[in-house]
C-alpha cells in the first residue's frame, strides 16, 4: 500500500495544474464541505487524504472552472 506522499506524487506527476485543483478541493474540505464518501468510517481525517481519495475513486473530476469556485463534482 502506498503512503499518502507516494499517492500524491503519482497523481500530480509534476503537474502544477493538478496540484492547484487538488488544493482547491482541500480548501473546501478545510472550510467545512463534507467528504463525498464516509471518511469517518474509513478513519480518514486528513483533508489531503480525503481529497485525493475522492479523485482516485472518481467522485470528483478536477477541471478548471471558468469562474472561481468548486471543482466539478460528478
Amino acid at each position: 500500500m502506498l503512503s499518502l506522499p507516494q499517492r500524491l506524487q503519482r497523481f500530480v506527476e509534476g503537474s502544477f495544474e493538478k496540484t492547484v485543483l487538488l488544493q482547491k478541493r482541500i480548501r473546501q474540505l478545510v472550510r467545512g464541505d463534507a467528504p463525498l464518501f464516509d471518511a469517518e468510517l474509513e478513519h480518514k481525517d486528513n483533508p489531503i487524504d480525503i481529497a485525493l481519495t475522492e479523485v482516485e475513486r472518481g467522485l470528483i473530476e478536477l477541471v478548471p472552472d471558468e469562474e472561481p469556485g468548486k471543482p466539478k463534482l460528478r
